[in-house]
Parts: structure tokens; sequence; C-alpha cells
């Protein structure tokens, strides 16, 4: 279970965040890296008390429903869907990317099109062929996206300059929240990880200890990335691929080789797992009657939600192709944060319905009050910082998804 929450959260913007981050802060990122651990670590407790008192397959979703009712039970797996469905969008930008540093021809016009087209097709397509072959690859990527991270750590602090840390200016506090708020998209994925507990032995014990044995491996992993993309690469905030631009500064062409190949790898074992979670949450909606009937159908050969998973591969692609990785990460955030939000709620009404027939929680956070409050009063800071469109556009969607849940009830009546 910690190596599934690594493997869940270790994904791809690590690969690309560190630059933009840089260009926001300077120096002064090490301190938003600690900042954004804090307050995860504050949605970590609640999501561990949560799922605590659970054996069921849902996470999100399930809390919410339980919490609030079928209504916003909808809304938070609606939000979650759309969270992996712009995570997609957003690392397939960034692969593409990293595909340029290869290939300056692959990262735009037809090229950029065909890789997407291909990529969404081919993931689609194992997807469609059931979930032991979806679990063969995403396997195969777990260690292989940890190993070239962890060698730019150890081989690239022996390589940094201590005058790279000298700040040249103090950032503002809007520059220090939008930098917090991408940063969340490179701490976060742990709630997918939570969805499968149906099939994990024992999870009411053994989630809470997976995933905060989890965060306490990442975030030293990704305090000492940004240390040394900062004290190696000194054009770092303009760079599109700044772990590879440092790798090649330290290492050579080798070094910044071994960090592209790492950073297809990782990306495209991310880009997996997320076709095989996302349309099992419609999947989930559909069985509830949340969703058109269609959805919840399987493939008579295979057994997969194959109208599901086509459905979230068409969504997907058609995102990546309309935006840019930090566009998408910004969408992709707002999403999580909100759904963040439901679970921390429901910690305190959960609470209150313990003696309704409801199981007593494995784990309890300590200081609640102040565990919850302080993660609300931080989402709530961070989401009305956010941009105006992508504030907007989660708005729309949102609307869609109760507009969608709406029509399906009233079909359903009549049927």
């Amino acid at each position: 279970m910690v190596a599934l929450f690594i493997n869940s959260v270790v994904g791809a913007g690590i690969f690309g965040l560190p630059a933009r981050v840089h260009e926001l802060l300077g120096p002064y990122a090490l301190l938003a890296y600690v900042a954004c651990a804090l307050l995860v670590l504050m949605v970590v407790l609640c999501f561990a008390e949560a799922g605590s008192r659970f054996e069921q397959t849902g996470g999100p979703y399930l809390y919410a429903r339980e919490a609030f009712g079928p209504v916003v039970g909808f809304q938070v797996g609606w939000l979650v869907w759309l969270t992996r469905v712009t995570a997609f969008a957003a690392l397939c930008n960034l692969l593409i990317d990293y595909l340029g540093h290869l290939s300056p021809a692959l990262a735009s016009g037809a090229g950029r099109v065909a890789v997407a087209a291909l990529l969404t097709l081919a993931i689609a397509a194992v997807n469609l062929r059931g979930v032991r072959a979806a679990a063969i690859v995403a396997n195969a990527f777990t260690v292989a996206k940890l190993v070239p991270l962890l060698l730019f750590v150890a081989v690239g602090l022996f390589f940094v300059e201590p005058s790279r840390y000298v700040p040249q200016h103090v950032p503002g506090p809007a520059d220090f929240s939008a930098a917090v708020l991408l940063l969340v998209f490179a701490f976060t994925g742990f709630e997918t990880a939570t969805v499968p507990a149906g099939e994990v032995r024992d999870p009411r014990r053994t989630l809470p200890f997976a995933i905060l044995a989890s965060l306490a491996l990442i975030v030293p992993l990704y305090v000492l990335i940004q240390v040394v993309a900062i004290g190696t690469l000194p054009g770092l905030g303009g760079s599109a691929t700044p772990l590879a631009d440092a790798a090649g500064r330290f290492a050579g062409s080798l070094g910044a080789g071994a960090i592209v190949l790492g950073a297809l790898v990782s990306i495209t074992g991310t880009l997996n797992g997320l076709v095989l979670s996302a349309p099992r949450l419609l999947y989930a909606m559909a069985e509830h009657g949340q969703l058109p009937a269609p959805l919840a159908r399987t493939h008579a050969r295979f057994h997969t939600p194959h109208r599901a998973i086509v459905f979230t591969a068409a969504c997907m692609l058609a995102l990546t192709l309309s935006g840019s990785f930090l566009g998408a990460v910004a969408l992709s955030t707002i999403t999580r944060l909100l759904a963040y939000a439901a679970t921390c709620i429901a910690v305190p009404v959960l609470r209150r319905r313990e003696g309704d027939g409801l199981a007593p929680a494995a784990f309890r956070v300590p200081a609640a009050a102040w565990v919850v409050g302080g993660a609300l009063l931080v989402i709530g800071w961070l989401v009305l910082h956010a941009g105006q469109a992508e504030l907007r556009n989660v708005a729309l969607a949102m609307l869609a998804g109760a507009l969608l849940m709406a029509v399906t009830g009233v079909l359903a009546r009549r049927a």
C-alpha cells in the first residue's frame, strides 16, 4: 500500500513544475514546497480518518456519499473524474514537451496531434482489454519512475552552487499562492489509491499507515529535487524540461537522456493509471443510477466498462489538444482541492454519526478541529487566488454534471 500511494503521487508534475515555481519565487520556492506539504499533510490526515471507517470501494466519492447523501456524493465523484481527465491533459502535454527534447517536430503542429492521439488510443486499448493488462503495465512503471529521480538527487547534490540560493527579490503573496497552487498538483493523487479499498486487506488499519508513510518519503524527495534544480541550472525559470536541462549540465548528454527517458516512462505510467481509474468512477455512478445507464455496460468479451473508457479517453484527448501543461494543471488542481474540502468536512460529520450504525474510526485525527479548519482555510485561500477562467470552467463543469445527473434521474423515473 505504501508503494501504491507513492506511485499515485509521484507522477510527472515534478518533472515540469520546478521551473515554473522557481520563475514565480526564485529560491523561496523551497518554502512553497514546505507550505504545500503542510497543507497536504492536513488533508491526508482527514483522508486517513475517513478511510479508516470503511472497507468498501469508492474513496472520496464514498466518504461524501455517506456523510452528505447521494447528490453531494455525485458532485465529489464528478470532480474526482474531472481531476483525472484534466491531469491526463496536463501530463500528456508535458510528455510531448519532453519528446520535443529529442525531436522538436514532435512537440508542435501535426506531430503534437499525432503523438497525443496515438498515446491516448494505445492506453485506452490496453484498458479495454481488461484490468489485468492495465495493472501489468502500471507495475512495470512503478519502480522505473523513481530510479531517475533518485539518481538526479544523488548525483546532482555534488554539483550545486550555493550562490544560486541567494534571492534577488522577495515575492508577493499572490506569487506565493500561485506557486503553492501549482505544487498541489505534484503533491496529490493519493486519493486514487483510496478508491480500491474494498480490495485491500484490512483497509481500515492499512490505509492510514500507508498514506502517512508515503508522504514522509515523498516530501524530502521533492524538496531535494528542487534544491538540485536551483543549484545546478542557471536558467531554471525559463526551462520547459527543467530536470533534463539540469541533468545535462552536471551529467552531460547521458544524464539528460536518462532524465528524458525517466520522464517519458513516469508520465506514461501515470497516464495509464488515470485511464484505469477515471472510467470506473463513471461506471460506479452509472451503477447507482446517477449517470446514463450505457456508461455502466461492460464489454461482452473483456468485461470492462468499455463505453465509459471510450468516453473518458475522448474527453482526455480533446482537453489535451485544446490546452497546455500549466493550464490543465491549474484546472486539475482546483477540482482536486474542492474534492479534498468535501473529505475534510466529512470528518466531523462522520464522527457525529458513529453511534448511528457507522463503524468507529480505526485512526483519529489529533486536534481534528484545528486540522480540518486549517485545511479548509488554506484550500479556500488557494481557490480564491486561482484564475477566473479556471474557476469559471470548473463551475461550468460542475453545472454540466448536475444537469446530467438530473436528466438521468428523470429518464430513470419515466422508465
